[in-house]
């Protein structure tokens, strides 16, 4: 079902807790409001987290176009697919890596996405089995990395790019995500997790840093009430970054299709 996607747009971290997720479902929104069809895959099967981002209400299912075909569910202008939408809130995922691979599989090709121009995909952290799924079946228009400023979020940041280098998919440049702190009281910004770390990885590795954006609790508490940034406060400095960082990327990839790549198997 992928035959109908201009781009896929992998947005990656190698760490967790960088605030991958909520740049993820921002670009996506800035993208389809510069009048792109766009959709979501959110491809943490161990822990989605697209559903509440964009307000999608618990035990939402997604309907079947035929016996093989989910429909995505529709939210805030965008198509979005996830785990989330397929079990219970409290259920664990417990399996091992195959199962992981095979169930985002389903997930990326038995959804009807429809004719796109982008699909963008909220990656786990890491470097396992769907990262390597994704990056050696599917042609990848480009990745984005997020990261903050920290030097450890930095070394895992540098194996994400290291990875999508080694399979050949273009790093679109780097997210620097909490670049700094600001004050919900006075204002005050303050850099509490160190400066100038997102420009260096990116001249490390000949990109370049797409945008900074702030750790503000308005961020936080807009997703977590499902309306991202830029649906609840499209005029904010941050919805503004989202939009100039989604509007590099479109200038990038230029509109061009995406060049055809191996074709997707199941396997028996």
């Amino acid at each position: 079902m992928l035959e109908t996607v201009k781009h896929v747009v992998a947005v990656a971290s190698g760490k967790g807790g960088v605030g991958k997720s909520t740049v993820t479902v921002n670009l996506a929104l800035a993208m389809a409001a510069q009048g792109h069809r766009v959709g979501l895959l959110d491809a943490d099967i161990y822990g989605p987290s697209q559903a509440q981002m964009l307000g999608i209400k618990p035990g939402t299912r997604p309907t079947m176009v035929d016996d093989k075909t989910m429909k995505p569910i529709e939210a805030h202008g965008l198509k979005m697919m996830s785990m989330a939408v397929l079990v219970d809130t409290e259920t664990a995922m417990v399996w091992r890596g195959p199962m992981v691979a095979g169930a985002f599989q389903q997930l990326l090709t038995q959804t009807g996405w429809g004719e796109l121009d982008y699909l963008f995909i909220d990656m786990p952290p890491g470097t396992g089995d769907i990262q390597l799924t994704l990056s050696q079946q599917v042609p990848v228009s480009g990745s984005v990395i997020v990261t903050t400023p920290q030097d450890i979020a930095l070394l895992d940041a540098r194996k994400g790019i290291e990875m999508f280098r080694k399979v050949n998919v273009p790093v679109l440049g780097v997210v620097e995500n909490m670049s700094t702190h600001v004050c919900s009281n006075c204002g005050h910004e303050e850099a509490v997790f160190g400066e100038g770390g997102g420009a260096r990885i990116a001249a490390q590795y000949d990109t370049e840093v797409l945008g900074r954006l702030p750790l503000t609790m308005n961020i936080r508490e807009q997703v977590d009430g499902g309306h991202p940034t830029v649906v609840a406060d499209p005029e904010s400095d941050a919805a503004r970054t989202f939009m100039a960082i989604s509007a590099r990327i479109d200038e990038q990839l230029g509109g061009k299709a995406r060049e055809s790549g191996p074709s997707i198997s199941f396997g028996d």
